[in-house]
């Protein structure tokens, strides 16, 4: 943590930016694995649980295939466009971080020395050690900026995210989540679609549920049967409101 300069910029941080967000790890990422998997998950549950809503209503198939593909539509441009906002924000605020952190060594080279030599002896490198290396490192401008961005503010700054990565992996993934509770109605009718679709789409939730243990490392039964259980009970949930509700298409 840089105690003088968030103290320099009160709470204010960087041009406007919290002083806590500094030193905190704010490496960035692509954002397009986290995108593309919430994307599918978001897409199929949502979907799922529009259509056993409008399944619930009506037994009009054109009906539940309209409500449907409005879903995965409005859904998918909605998160496309969200994904894109949200990193392209996320990038806008690392670039301000290192356009500061520029300037500063430009500014203050001295005093960022001295903050590097700090950063090393907190990690356990000998002071002289400490010393020579951050002295070595400012002695090759290439890589002063980049050390100074993975050490005090946690960036890479080759990887601050990519904002078209993640809408396009958002918008994709959505709609491929989208399409498989719909999928059946354009086959088949009846109580047979509303039976395949909610197969097709728990079972597609608990491969999800265990796909996501590759990283975080949970039991891979467990995460898949509360995956397809959240998804169950959305489906069931919306399924009963729109039975108790009914509707009468012409």
């Amino acid at each position: 943590m840089k105690f003088r300069k968030n103290a320099a910029l009160g709470d204010s941080g960087v041009a406007g930016i919290p002083g806590h967000f500094e030193g905190k790890g704010l490496g960035g990422k692509s954002g397009a694995l986290r995108a593309a998997i919430f994307g599918a998950n978001d897409g199929l549950v949502s979907n799922l649980a529009l259509i056993m809503g409008v399944a619930g209503a009506t037994s009009n198939i054109h009906v539940v295939l309209l409500a449907g593909i409005a879903g995965l539509l409005a859904g998918a441009f909605s998160m496309g466009a969200g994904e894109f906002i949200s990193m392209r924000v996320q990038r806008d605020v690392f670039e301000n971080l290192l356009a500061y952190e520029r300037r500063e060594l430009e500014e203050q080279p001295d005093e960022e020395l001295a903050e590097l030599i700090a950063i090393y002896e907190t990690k356990g490198i000998p002071a002289e050690l400490a010393r020579a290396t951050a002295e070595a490192v400012h002695s090759n401008p290439a890589i002063t900026l980049d050390t100074h961005a993975r050490e005090e503010l946690g960036l890479d700054p080759d990887d601050l995210g990519s904002p078209w990565g993640a809408a396009i992996s958002s918008f994709i993934t959505f709609s491929f989540g989208a399409i498989i509770p719909l999928a059946p109605f354009m086959l088949l009718r009846g109580t047979t679609a509303v039976v395949v679709a909610v197969v097709l789409s728990l079972g597609t939730l608990f491969a999800i549920g265990g796909f996501m243990t590759i990283f975080t490392g949970k039991n891979f039964a467990m995460q898949g049967m509360k995956m397809a259980v959240l998804g169950g009970a959305a489906a069931l949930i919306t399924w009963l409101v729109g039975g108790a509700l009914g509707v009468n298409v012409a």
